[in-house]
């Protein structure tokens, strides 16, 4: 999801309409090797997906299955996955069969073996896709028959949605990256309501309940029940307000 330019980095050249050769299953040698010692990054949409898939809040996954690391900018730490503390550093989610919650894996992991990146610098209000193949040694998936086209991977993966919504988390990020916190420092008040609303959607919905956010603003009464019920709804919402609230920014209107 990093800003790219057109012109890329020597060795990576994006995928464009080419095919490429690949398939991961229980016949392939390497299989699950990928899910050993990585530093995977959740975003927000990701922890939703995962927390819902576990039947637990949105709290206890991230005080039992996160940790924060550096971003790409100092203003706002990045959350990623905590891995099983032995020497192999096996993804939490791992089991004899495979990914006990595939249906709902993270971004990172329904991508592979592509990488994204984005380039939002045209000015148009739009953005260009570029997508590149991974270089693992250890995975043999490469070597399999399988055709695929960036078009079938993404479609295949249903990873459009994901993309789509982290893109709305990219334009948050963006924001945090300017530094809006008002000189409070790391883990100031401000940053810690911004931390509760992209990472702990449960307690922000307690949030929004007591202090009756919705109700502040211009919403149709459907647009209220459904950001209510639904935690996808609720985070965008979520990130609209902290648009408003940190740059005076968004498409939310106060009553």
């Amino acid at each position: 999801m990093d800003k790219v330019k057109k012109e890329f980095p020597e060795g990576m050249v994006p995928l464009g309409k080419s095919v490429f050769h690949f398939r991961c299953g229980p016949d392939v040698e390497c299989y699950m090797q990928c899910c050993r010692k990585l530093d995977l990054i959740l975003y927000p949409y990701d922890i939703i997906r995962l927390k819902n898939r576990l039947g637990i809040s949105s709290e206890e996954f991230m005080r039992n299955h996160t940790r924060l690391g550096p971003s790409g900018h100092p203003f706002f730490p990045s959350v990623m996955l905590l891995m099983a503390d032995n020497d192999e550093r096996i993804c939490p989610f791992l089991d004899e069969n495979g990914c006990s919650v595939y249906e709902d894996r993270p971004t990172a992991c329904r991508t592979y073996p592509l990488e994204r990146a984005v380039d939002r610098s045209s000015g148009r209000g739009s953005q260009d896709d570029y997508y590149f193949m991974t270089n693992h040694s250890y995975c043999l998936g490469h070597q399999e028959t399988k055709e695929w086209t960036v078009k079938t991977w993404l479609k295949d993966q249903k990873i459009q949605h994901y993309n789509a919504i982290n893109d709305l988390w990219a334009e948050i990020d963006t924001l945090f990256s300017q530094n809006p916190w008002q000189g409070e420092g790391v883990g100031g008040p401000r940053q810690q309501m911004a931390f509760m609303v992209c990472y702990n959607i449960d307690g922000f919905r307690a949030f929004v309940r007591e202090n009756k956010l919705t109700e502040q603003f211009k919403l149709e009464s459907s647009q209220r029940r459904i950001i209510a019920e639904d935690d996808e709804a609720l985070l965008k919402f979520g990130f609209e307000w902290l648009k408003y609230v940190l740059a005076d920014q968004g498409r939310l209107i106060r009553k």
